[in-house]
């Protein structure tokens, strides 16, 4: 019985749907199919399974380096790769099933599928030289330069002031102001202001947003308040 050979078209859009069915199933946005992505992922695949090799740098360059040099502007980028075998062959589904499970089983694949801000996916998926039927799949994720965001942290009080963004603690000092540019959408949460043993707890938390200011200020209770407003960017 001759070995059951996948449309590798097929697989895909398979991999793509399971991606998005396990990424709604953590509350996740779902991930659009990106013609620069796809272009990317199925060229390298296609490499990959002309070389034998099985790498994120077997051709000497990052992920990035191929999603930019396909079109796409980046700033921030994932690459999952999978390899089966089976003398078989595969249905396309099941190929595609295959892939996703292993990803999802694999910390570092995994954090790949649930990354956040990921708004674009590309698969690829080609088929090695072997005696048996071999499969590379090749997966991209990606965030466009286009959603970076900038936004300034302004501070026109006496007292230093802690707060915290992505993950990140800083403190910004009297009449200072900190501009940040970020991929990443998140929290900026104002912790604390004053300086030595004893500084004040601040409780204030704000959805970080492209194109504004969070002005620090001084409140009549001897408190600290945050003003937003449009941020004046030079042109």
């Amino acid at each position: 019985m001759p070995a059951t050979l996948p449309d590798t078209p097929a697989v895909e859009a398979a991999i793509i749907d399971f991606t998005n069915a396990y990424r709604g199933r953590q509350k996740l946005g779902t991930l659009k199919a990106n013609p620069a992505l796809t272009k990317a992922a199925r060229a390298y695949a296609a490499y990959l399974a002309r070389t034998g090799q099985f790498s994120h740098t077997a051709d000497g360059r990052q992920a990035g380096d191929r999603i930019a040099s396909a079109g796409y502007q980046w700033c921030q980028n994932g690459e999952n790769l999978a390899m089966h075998l089976d003398s078989r062959g595969f249905e396309a589904r099941a190929l595609a099933e295959k892939s996703v499970e292993g990803w999802i089983n694999s910390p570092p694949h995994r954090a790949n599928l649930v990354a956040p801000a990921m708004t674009d996916i590309g698969v690829g998926v080609a088929r090695a030289p072997d005696k048996d039927p071999k499969f590379i799949s090749v997966q991209l994720f990606a965030r466009p330069q286009s959603l970076q965001m900038e936004f300034q942290i302004s501070n026109s009080t006496q007292e230093s002031v802690s707060y915290s963004f992505g993950g990140e603690a800083h403190e910004i000092k009297p009449r200072y102001a900190v501009t940040h540019t970020s991929c990443n959408p998140g929290e900026i949460s104002f912790d604390s202001f004053g300086s030595g043993l004893w500084p004040k707890a601040l409780s204030m938390r704000y959805e970080a947003r492209d194109g504004l200011v969070y002005r620090l200020e001084p409140d009549d209770a001897g408190g600290v308040r945050v003003a937003v407003a449009p941020l004046e960017r030079v042109r």
